[in-house]
């Protein structure tokens, strides 16, 4: 959902499901993507981390958005859990070719690592040129080792235009704030205390409103992850009408 007057911004959750509490502010007709995609403009997909999908089924995502919709893809966990980032230009060709369907519509690629993935600046040196290889698109990098968020990483992520995601609840003090390259700012709220289940108050919402339109980016993204509840597109929705008005 693209807060009106703030350009740049898209409110978002990671997949499209439409809750029943919050189902009456949603058409009630349609694909529930046409459905999601009628109150917000972008989503993020989790499921490409776990597996691949057909080329049908990128390009029926893509005919059921509009336009101006977007799509962040989730790299696949075989090339940052299990290769640990090593080796990558072919699969990150594969996933590309992959995604092709989607065509304008993909937006920028979350790249997560495992928290016992420590920086290697030659190993993530090498990564991201590879990445940039073969990937069209921007991209950010949610790191969780806390050597992720010392200034040399800061500096590299920076210098590859990788941004550095915004994680709530942060496991260190810098990952509660975007970092990187500052082209992009790509916060990911997965629910606090409880990972993935808790709903945010009003308080948190607003403090998180006064963050992004703190923000002088050309293009901030804000996904709510607590989907396992039901609480990320209440909270989704929320947040919109807080920048709104």
């Amino acid at each position: 959902m693209t807060a009106d007057g703030w350009a740049g911004l898209r409110i978002a959750t990671a997949g499209w499901t439409i809750p029943r509490a919050v189902a009456g502010q949603f058409p009630s007709q349609g694909a529930t993507l046409t459905r999601y995609a009628a109150r917000f403009d972008a989503v993020e997909i989790n499921s490409t981390f776990y597996r691949g999908h057909r080329a049908s089924t990128y390009a029926r995502w893509a005919a059921a958005t509009p336009e101006h919709f977007r799509f962040a893809l989730k790299l696949p966990r075989a090339i940052t859990h299990e290769a640990r980032l090593v080796d990558a230009a072919a699969p990150i060709a594969a996933f590309r070719a992959e995604t092709e369907p989607l065509e304008h519509k993909r937006g920028p690629l979350l790249v997560q690592l495992p928290p016992s993935l420590a920086f290697d600046p030659q190993v993530a040196a090498r990564f991201f040129e590879e990445l940039h290889k073969h990937w069209p698109g921007p991209a950010v990098c949610e790191p969780r080792h806390p050597s992720w968020f010392e200034p040399e990483a800061d500096q590299l992520l920076s210098d590859h235009r990788i941004g550095r995601v915004a994680a709530d609840p942060a496991r260190h003090l810098e990952a509660s704030s975007p970092g990187g390259w500052r082209g992009l700012a790509y916060w990911r709220l997965h629910g606090s205390p409880r990972m993935y289940f808790s709903a945010y108050d009003e308080a948190r919402l607003l403090a998180l409103a006064a963050e992004l339109r703190a923000q002088a980016v050309p293009e901030t993204w804000c996904v709510f992850d607590n989907t396992a509840s039901g609480a990320a597109a209440g909270d989704a929705l929320g947040l919109h009408g807080m920048i709104r008005d």
